[in-house]
């Protein structure tokens, strides 16, 4: 299993790479593992404001629905155009390719309450 040391994580198991006030956003290998095959991503509409751990979107596998939950409050600014058509990048890319949403960051306290790669693979 691969978790990447320069993200923050979710109990969710949202991910979050933070560059300034910026976070990119995606699922971690766990969950795309324990979803299966994904073959839809809902995403939220770019300008949306997001509180940390609201609901943001859904993804779905041939398997289950999963809801997503931002690890960040914040403004959506950005949303992977290419999940619609290839949402198995969640998948085969959950990191690079298989990012979901772009959110500038409104409070950067609430990174606190977000976990290392050690402790995310402890809490795994």
């Amino acid at each position: 299993m691969n978790y990447p040391g320069n993200l923050l994580y979710s109990k969710e198991h949202e991910w979050a790479k933070v560059d300034g006030d910026l976070a990119t956003i995606g699922i971690t290998w766990f969950a795309q593992d324990a979803l299966g095959d994904v073959v839809f991503v809902e995403l939220p509409k770019v300008g949306a404001e997001l509180k940390q751990m609201d609901e943001f979107g859904v993804v779905e596998s041939i398997k289950t629905v999963s809801t997503l939950y931002s690890p960040v409050s914040g403004k959506v600014i950005e949303i992977n155009q290419e999940l619609a058509k290839h949402p198995e990048l969640v998948n085969t890319s959950p990191y690079d390719n298989g990012w979901i949403i772009k959110v500038k960051i409104s409070n950067q306290e609430e990174l606190k309450n977000l976990l290392s790669q050690n402790n995310y693979e402890a809490l795994l």
